[in-house]
């Protein structure tokens, strides 16, 4: 069969973003801003790139933040509606539970993208790939250093995948599921409605057992998932820095440039490494803000330094104090000369004593 051309895809944006607290506390992860702009916008702009028209978001946390967003998505040159799960279902169950709101025929592929990854491979090529062998699923794949947080995936010398393994502490490959599918409709269609599902343990499996066509389209461009906070503050410094290009941010001032100002901020200290100071927010005289995400409204005090790390908006970093490879809260204030270690976490408007040196993720709004 020729290749064929997606025009719809399935966008998975569920989740609670539970690594990235306290940021996802009142937003979902796919609409922090990520060099400038909610990341879910770099997602759309690469499906619209790919010719991709209809996309429907399978939402569960807090989905009218996406909705007032997106809206209809005429603004994205797209159309965008919207599924939300009453409970968790998996990424098969969401897949599944959108299904409804698709439109091609049973062999007409969709695109599925995870909610949390940043990717520059060649999604026309994979669509290609997966047209021309008529396959059931073709999976993007990445190779990493280190697999077994992930769990691997084989393929062989025809690029069929062969198993899915989990985990495992000796791994045979260091191929990984990079989280964007190609499915022909008619195989969304046979995963059970309404249950809990998992496409990596239950899905792919199985329809691999049963000898379908399961392809890898393996490519080595730039990948990363950027669920944690040091990953989420590199994707945003490397697109910054042009290390990776988005249409998302076509026309933008800045960009790429060693750091990126948005309308009403103000610098009087250094910015720089890929960092972004939000709408309204400042950084004073003396001030250093290295790799960084300042979100709109934050305030750096002069002489302070923040390196590695996000303040949340409306948050203040005193006089002095030092944030390294760190996450403030919205609202969060860190006192004159206080230093917050690398690794903490600054609770949604915690005040850090001045003076003081901080090193906890605690949730302060849970009991021990």
């Amino acid at each position: 069969m020729s290749a064929v051309v997606a025009t719809e895809a399935i966008l998975l944006v569920g989740g609670m973003g539970t690594r990235l607290r306290p940021l996802t506390v009142s937003t979902p992860k796919p609409m922090l801003p990520v060099a400038g702009v909610p990341f879910v916008a770099h997602q759309l702009a690469r499906l619209a790139d790919a010719g991709i028209t209809h996309v429907v978001l399978a939402t569960s946390y807090r989905p009218e933040v996406f909705v007032g967003y997106l809206g209809d998505g005429a603004a994205f040159g797209l159309e965008v509606e919207y599924v939300t799960e009453e409970i968790p279902l998996g990424t098969g169950g969401a897949i599944r539970n959108v299904a409804g709101r698709l439109r091609g025929g049973p062999g007409d592929p969709v695109v599925v993208l995870n909610g949390d990854i940043l990717s520059g491979h060649d999604l026309a090529a994979q669509l290609a790939m997966h047209g021309a062998a008529d396959a059931a699923v073709t999976l993007y794949l990445t190779r990493v250093e280190d697999p077994r947080a992930y769990g691997c995936v084989p393929t062989d010398f025809k690029g069929r995948v062969t198993a899915f393994l989990e985990k495992m502490p000796e791994p045979v490959s260091d191929q990984i599921n990079a989280g964007c599918y190609v499915f022909r409709r008619d195989v969304i269609d046979t995963i059970p409605a309404g249950e809990v599902v998992s496409v990596e343990r239950a899905t792919f499996p199985g329809l691999v057992a049963a000898g379908a066509t399961v392809l890898g389209f393996a490519d080595d461009g730039y990948w990363l998932d950027v669920g944690t906070p040091a990953a989420f503050v590199q994707g945003s410094a490397d697109l910054v820095l042009g290390r990776l290009h988005s249409s998302a941010l076509a026309g933008m001032p800045g960009v790429p440039g060693s750091s990126l100002l948005l309308p009403g901020s103000s610098v009087a200290g250094v910015v720089g490494g890929g960092s972004v100071v939000g709408a309204g927010a400042r950084v004073g005289a003396g001030a250093v803000v290295e790799g960084s995400v300042l979100l709109d409204g934050a305030v750096v005090g002069a002489g302070a330094r923040v390196v590695d790390s996000v303040v949340g908006a409306g948050a203040r970093v005193g006089e002095r104090a030092q944030v390294t490879a760190a996450v403030l809260g919205d609202r969060s204030d860190v006192g004159a000369g206080a230093v917050v270690v690398a690794e903490s976490r600054v609770w949604v408007d915690q005040v850090v004593v001045a003076g003081s040196t901080w090193s906890s993720g605690l949730d302060p709004t849970i009991s021990s």
